[in-house]
This record gives C-alpha cells, sequence and structure tokens, in this order.
C-alpha cells in the first residue's frame, strides 16, 4: 500500500499540482486538525467495532434508524403560554415528534414576570413561566404522558420540573410516566452562557437532589443534558465541544457520587446536547469519538456495570450561529447539512433552526421548513437505512481519533487543575473557548473563511418583511394574571410552602418534594428562587482579563 502509494503521488499527483495548483498552501478542519491529500488504510488505526456495543462509537442502538428515527425535536417558545401551545400543536400536527421548551430570559434567571428586572424581557427571546397555571396553559390539550419534554432551563431547572411534576399530578397522570429532559447544566452557564443564579456549589446540590428524586419518582426523565452546544455557540472549536463537554460531565458524576448515589443509579438517566456545525465531516467524526470517550470514562474511570450507563445519548441543535441575516435564504442549505451531519453522527433527536433566526424568532412557516428539512433526510435521502454510513471511511475513521486523541489531551490538562469546577474558576475553560473565537473572527475578517453572503458572494438586500415581533402586550397580560394569582390563592399556605423550602434548603433534605408541593400551591417561580437566593446567595462571575 505504501509503495502504491508513493506511485501515486510521483506518477499522478504531483503532474497535476503543476496544472493545477491548490486552492490553499493548507488545509486543516476548524478545530485546527491538519487534513492531508488522501487517506488509506494505514492511518485507521481504529479497532473493529460494531454498533450497540462497547465503546459504542456506532452508534448506541443496533439497528439506529432502521427500527426507529431520531425524535424530531424542534425548539420553540415566545410570547405567552398560549401562544407557544399553538406553536406546538402546529408543529405536531407537521409530524414533530417530541417538544422542547424556550424560556424567556426572566424565568432563566428565576424571576416572575411581574418583577422590576423583568421589564422589557418578558416573552422576548422564549415563552414567560412563572406559575403551574402558566404550565397548565403551555401544555393546554397536549398529554404529558404521551409526547416527551425537553425544556431549556438550568439554574431554576428544578423547580420547572416540579411544576411539569405537579401538572401532571393534577391531569391524574403518574409522573413515573412522564418522558423528557431538563438541561439543569449549571457549569457550562458559568464559562458560556451567563444564567447562573447560585454559586457552584449551591447549583451543584440543586442538580444532585433531581437526580436523587428522579430515581426514585420520575425514572423516565433525563436528569440532565449536559450541553456542548452553548460552548461551541461562545465559539469553541469541535475538539474543545467534546473536552469541556465531558468535563462537565466527569464533575456531575463526582457530584452524585459524593452526595451518596452509586453510578448505576443516575448514570442511565444522564443525556448530553451538542451543536452540529458547518464542517461535515468533522461533525460526524466529533459525535462518533465523544460516544467512544464517554464509554470509557464511564466503565474505566467510575467503574460503571450497567451497559447503559456507558452510552452517551444526545440531542443536536443546528448552529445558530453560523446563520446570516445577509440572504438568510442561504441558510436553509446549511442547516440541511447541519442535520445531516447530526443524523450521520447518530443523534437521538434533533432540532433544526430557521432560516430567520438571525433576524427574529422563527416564523410558522420558516420553522415548518426547518421541520420539513429533517423529514426529507428521514424519508428522502436513504441515510436512515444504514447503521453508521461513514465506519469505514479512512479519513472519517482518523479523524474520530484525532479528536478524541486531542480532547483526551484537554482533560488530562482540567484533571490537573483540580477537574471542570476549578478549571472554570482558575479562567481556563474560559479563556480557552475565547481565544478559538477570536481566531474564528480573525480567519472570517481576513477572508480566510469564506462566508457565502458575507464576506463574499454579497447582494444588496432589503430584510424580509414577513419577521416575528413579541409586543408589550404580553408582558401586561403576565403581570395581569399574576396579580390574580396571588389574589386568588391561600397565601398564607403559600408562606408555609416558602418556609418548608427554607428550612430544607438550611439542611441536607432533598428540595424536590418542597418544590413540588410549594408550586402546587401555586407559589410562583419567583418566590422559590427570592428564598433559594437569601439561603444560597448569587453567583458573581470573574473577570478573567
Amino acid at each position: 500500500m505504501q509503495r502504491s502509494k508513493a506511485d501515486w503521488e510521483r506518477e499522478t499527483l504531483q503532474p497535476t499540482f503543476r496544472r493545477a495548483p491548490l486552492r490553499r498552501t493548507a488545509f486543516e478542519t476548524t478545530s485546527g486538525i491538519p487534513i492531508n491529500d488522501l487517506y488509506g488504510p494505514d492511518d485507521v488505526t481504529a479497532a473493529v467495532e460494531f454498533p450497540g456495543e462497547f465503546p459504542f462509537t456506532r452508534g448506541i442502538q443496533p439497528t439506529m434508524y432502521r427500527s426507529r428515527l431520531w425524535t424530531m425535536r424542534q425548539y420553540a417558545g415566545f410570547g405567552s403560554a398560549e401562544e407557544t401551545n399553538a406553536r406546538y400543536r402546529f408543529l405536531l400536527a407537521q409530524g414533530q415528534s417530541g417538544l422542547s421548551v424556550a424560556f424567556d430570559l426572566p424565568t432563566q434567571i428565576g424571576y416572575d414576570a411581574d418583577d422590576p428586572i423583568a421589564a422589557g424581557e418578558v416573552g422576548k427571546v422564549g415563552v414567560s413561566i412563572s406559575s403551574i397555571e402558566d404550565m397548565d396553559r403551555l401544555f393546554d390539550q397536549i398529554p404529558l404522558d404521551q409526547v416527551s419534554t425537553s425544556m431549556t432551563i438550568n439554574a431554576p431547572a428544578a423547580i420547572l420540573l416540579a411544576m411539569q411534576i405537579a401538572l401532571a399530578r393534577r391531569r391524574g397522570i403518574d409522573p413515573s410516566k412522564l418522558r423528557g429532559t431538563i438541561q439543569n447544566d449549571i457549569l457550562k452557564e458559568y464559562v458560556a452562557r451567563g444564567t447562573y443564579i447560585f454559586p457552584p456549589a449551591q447549583s451543584m446540590r440543586l442538580i444532585t437532589d433531581v437526580f436523587k428524586y428522579c430515581r426514585e419518582h420520575v425514572p423516565s426523565w433525563n436528569t440532565i443534558s449536559i450541553s456542548g452546544y452553548h460552548i461551541r455557540e461562545a465559539g469553541s472549536t469541535a475538539v474543545q465541544e467534546v473536552a469541556f463537554t465531558l468535563a462537565n460531565a466527569i464533575a456531575y458524576v463526582e457530584a452524585a457520587i459524593s452526595a451518596g448515589l452509586t453510578v448505576d443509579e443516575f448514570a442511565p438517566q444522564l443525556s448530553f446536547f451538542f451543536n452540529a456545525h458547518n464542517n461535515l465531516l468533522e461533525e460526524v467524526a466529533k459525535f462518533r469519538a465523544a460516544r467512544r470517550m464517554w464509554a470509557h470514562i464511564m466503565r474505566d474511570r467510575f467503574g460503571a456495570q450497567n451497559p447503559r450507563s456507558w452510552m452517551l445519548r444526545f440531542h443536536t441543535q443546528t448552529a445558530g450561529s453560523t446563520l446570516t441575516a445577509q440572504q438568510p435564504e442561504n441558510n436553509v442549505v446549511r442547516v440541511a447539512l447541519q442535520a445531516l451531519a447530526a443524523v450521520l453522527g447518530g443523534t437521538q433527536s434533533l432540532h433544526t433552526n430557521s432560516m430567520d433566526e438571525a433576524l427574529a424568532l422563527p416564523t410558522e412557516k420558516s420553522a415548518q421548513v426547518a421541520l420539513r428539512t429533517q423529514q426529507i433526510i428521514a424519508h428522502e435521502t436513504g441515510v436512515a437505512d444504514v447503521v453508521d454510513p461513514f465506519a469505514g471511511s479512512y479519513y472519517v475513521e482518523h479523524l474520530t481519533s484525532e479528536i478524541e486523541t486531542r480532547a483526551k489531551e484537554y482533560l488530562r490538562r482540567i484533571d490537573e487543575l483540580g477537574g471542570a469546577l476549578a478549571a472554570i474558576e482558575r479562567g481556563y475553560i474560559h479563556a480557552e473557548i475565547e481565544s478559538a473565537a477570536y481566531q474564528a473572527q480573525r480567519a472570517m475578517e481576513s477572508g480566510e473563511q469564506l462566508v457565502v453572503g458575507v464576506n463574499e458572494f454579497a447582494t444588496e438586500e432589503v430584510t424580509p418583511p414577513e419577521l416575528l415581533r413579541v409586543g408589550s402586550a404580553v408582558e401586561e397580560s403576565q403581570r395581569g394574571r399574576l396579580a390574580d394569582l396571588r389574589a386568588r390563592r391561600d397565601n398564607a399556605e403559600v408562606e408555609r410552602r416558602l418556609a418548608a423550602i427554607r428550612d430544607a434548603a438550611r439542611s441536607d433534605d432533598n428540595l424536590m418534594p418542597p418544590f413540588v408541593e410549594a408550586v402546587d400551591a401555586r407559589v410562583t417561580l419567583g418566590e422559590i428562587c427570592g428564598v433559594l437566593r437569601a439561603e444560597f446567595g448569587e453567583y458573581q462571575q470573574k473577570n478573567y482579563a
């Protein structure tokens, strides 16, 4: 093989170079991994593996999409609960197979819609949820025990989950029948997103309380979605996305074990959330590498015995940061290719962004096109008919191993610093992401990285007239509803429920039971978070400059 390759380079490749010079002096992936002219058997070191078996490089199920397609879970939420409910029912009618809730900023940081700090932000980037009554309207006519629900919520995740549980009970549904996910990943908030409330130790306590509670009461619920998506949106490379996500996951596992749980009690309920970027083959390799790494981490580092504890199950969202306000129709193509990478990489569920999201929240029409993108991939391309179609590709197998090697080096460095939490506190992860983002921006501004319609192939254009706008009426309505709720409820009972939360926060008691009882008594999100702020304090972001 080596002699044949040398002959090819001498007799075929070099003469071609003289006639047609390369477009670049060097080729590399977005993670800076060099790309050779050609790959062959000598570039592949991975052992022969099969899907559904350790280390799951080729997928966590033996049949993958031949038996069941991924869950088409479009992320949506805006304005009032009623408006978002209408969008959910529209998407379900169009063939969506799972819900994904986007919450507005006040909800994400634990404030009610009538709090002064929420002014101007109610319903703007997601749905406004302040009480169980809002949650009831959000899921009106949606069977909670039949449709799985993902909630992108972090600092107050336990409280929103408590609302879901209390609502199920009100509807006569056993909480054990609930299926879904709360993001509940606070570590990435400290380095990539910023919707944190409490200091790290107290935040980790809330997370492990959810692990414990769900193990007994909501066993089909994914207790955390450890997110690389936002790390990538903040500017990381694909390698960093894998490394920092798994480093955070290791920290959660260690925290749960320290809280008294055995690894196989909670690990099967862990899930992940990754980004699908533009470099299609690097993204496919990234997903394969992450699965293999996690399997070894759980079996070899933590001694997990249950094969389900070894499986990296993940949701994917296409890359919002790659979408352009210029020539927004081009985003349909970007999203299609990113979604294809996620499917070829073996995702369990998928959200496809809408073409207009660089300009505004998606319209109903653009959301439908985004969903149709998934459906076309599933039913018309044939890529779902074979398990891990890129297995054996010299390049993809080499790239899978290279991403794994580079991500392991990051994990080694993070372990030397004392783990993910210490690396976050010392600014290491933040600095690495910031450096990668800076390099990517420089490449775009210099023209080294071409972005169609932005720094090349630009045209004069007018902003599309059909954009979704959320007006001030939503905020006014939510304020009125909260005033009415506070007038109707038993406020003495509210005070008792808040006192129970205060007592639990001061002890080692699990906070989930008093959360469930409180929201059922119409205690609001902001009131609960207010008690926790008083007991736990608030995290202040460090300046790493």
